[in-house]
């Protein structure tokens, strides 16, 4: 279940937008206090998940994409509560498209060195297999790593996005292996990489 706090915030996001005037196509765009870098854009039916009814397709983007399946679109959830069920990210769908853009970013920022969180968990490591984690959004001020194991242990496959080879506390970009099993969003939330990643994963949205 998602927790009462996110869903609440969604419910009324969704109650705002449906009181927006009718303007073409995309209809309203948003975001949460919980989440500030997450964008919710109204989209019009028929859309990836109905074929009557509206849907917000979440971004990491503030300008609305150009089609309600483009790449940089996270995922998308119902714009309204249908038939008295419960509206939340719990009605979350993937977009497969944004996964590949998500793995190419974070490949790309690892072989260039743009995340310092990363880098420093390699020289602890010194060698062996590195796990990707992201973080949730409890504490927008101070986030956590989403479900964190124990030190020397391996987490959820659900909350671990790849994996990396280290050698001498380096990061070896080359072996980065994608996590088959890794959700986008779950009850922690939508996907929020370290901020080094972050910043490269919009960095490659921006550009298409």
């Amino acid at each position: 279940m998602l927790r009462p706090q996110l869903r609440a915030f969604h419910v009324i996001a969704c109650q705002r937008a449906h009181r927006t005037p009718v303007v073409p196509r995309l209809l309203h765009t948003f975001s949460v206090p919980t989440r500030l870098d997450l964008y919710y854009h109204r989209i019009e039916p028929p859309t990836p998940i109905s074929t009557s009814a509206p849907a917000f397709a979440l971004s990491f983007l503030s300008t609305p994409p150009q089609s309600a399946d483009a790449n940089s679109v996270i995922g998308w959830v119902p714009a309204l509560p249908q038939q008295g069920n419960e509206v939340g990210l719990g009605k979350f769908k993937e977009n497969s498209k944004f996964r590949e853009i998500l793995h190419r970013a974070i490949r790309e920022g690892l072989k260039e060195g743009v995340d310092e969180i990363q880098a420093n968990s390699a020289i602890q490591l010194q060698h062996g297999w590195l796990h990707i984690h992201g973080l949730c959004c409890a504490d927008q001020f101070s986030p956590n790593e989403r479900n964190l194991p124990p030190l020397g242990r391996i987490g959820d496959p659900d909350d671990i996005i790849a994996s990396v080879l280290v050698e001498n506390g380096l990061i070896c970009a080359e072996t980065y292996q994608p996590m088959p099993a890794y959700r986008l969003c779950t009850t922690d939330g939508v996907t929020r990489l370290t901020p080094g990643l972050a910043a490269k994963l919009q960095d490659q949205l921006q550009k298409g």
